[in-house]
């Protein structure tokens, strides 16, 4: 099939990752997975085994990853489209969490996807084609308490989509960075959704955890309609830079959009003082 695309997915051994790696199985794309695990594998990928290549990697090793693309063009001959969906959510408050913890969210939320394009971008950029998606959240444009280091990350992984964009326009590869809310996957599973080891009670991480637990399940996003519209924008002309996901998410932003504004006007005078006389 000549239109055949190459997919490179990150963390797509469960949650959206997995549905997204089905999908595009079945529309008759070929999928390069990586995880950290892949024994899962072999009883969630069933079919299609040809068009079909799991990969153990840890997305924080440089190395790991440019030894992935590797092997990805090495079977497929190209690779079309990127999707930076690997990350982990750290709940607890800043002052709860230690340097390890911290430092480890940003390493999979913002730095792996940093080694994915990095090693990715001179086969993009020869074919002069490829679609770069970028999965961030509603946490990437509003902050929530107990959620600093997930916060950072998804903040990062938004300013770092614009302005990739701008630097591989030239080589007609597109970027889209993706904000979902709330998704009936396993994200907010033990292992997906971490908490702070250090606890202190003034802060009410106990109570915060139970209350995140118990929400997972209940979440009101349909994971299969979320993982169609990335398989649906990848054959646009011009697909969108930025693309919010979820009801709750879109007026989420816009109410926190509006706020900044109003905040912003309240200060403008002080915002407008600072020149030279």
């Amino acid at each position: 099939m000549s239109n055949q695309k190459v997919w490179f997915i990150t963390g797509a051994s469960k949650g959206m990752g997995l549905a997204l790696t089905k999908l595009v199985l079945s529309q008759g794309d070929k999928v390069v997975a990586t995880s950290r695990t892949i024994e899962s594998f072999k009883t969630s990928v069933t079919e299609y085994q040809d068009n079909f290549l799991p990969i153990k990697v840890d997305i924080t090793s440089d190395k790991d990853v440019k030894n992935a693309m590797e092997q990805a063009v090495s079977k497929f001959h190209k690779i079309d489209v990127v999707v930076n969906n690997a990350g982990y959510s750290l709940v607890g408050s800043m002052e709860e969490m230690t340097d390890e913890e911290f430092r480890q969210t940003v390493d999979v939320n913002l730095f792996g996807a940093v080694n994915v394009i990095r090693n990715v971008m001179p086969y993009l950029r020869k074919q002069k084609s490829g679609h770069v998606i970028n999965i961030s959240s509603n946490a990437g444009y509003v902050g929530f308490a107990n959620a600093t280091s997930y916060n950072a990350s998804k903040f990062a992984v938004i300013g770092l989509s614009e302005a990739l964009a701008l630097e591989v326009a030239d080589f007609s590869i597109k970027v889209t960075v993706v904000a979902p809310g709330q998704f009936r996957t396993n994200f907010m599973d033990k292992g997906s959704m971490t908490f702070a080891k250090n606890r202190i009670e003034e802060y009410g991480l106990d109570k915060a955890e139970k209350i995140w637990s118990a929400f997972s399940g209940q979440q009101a996003g349909d994971p299969e309609k979320l993982v169609k519209i990335l398989t649906d924008i990848v054959k646009l002309e011009k697909p969108p830079l930025r693309l919010l996901l979820g009801p709750d998410t879109y007026q989420l932003v816009l109410d926190h959009n509006e706020k900044q504004k109003q905040e912003f006007e309240a200060w403008k005078h002080l915002t407008l003082s600072t020149n030279f006389d």
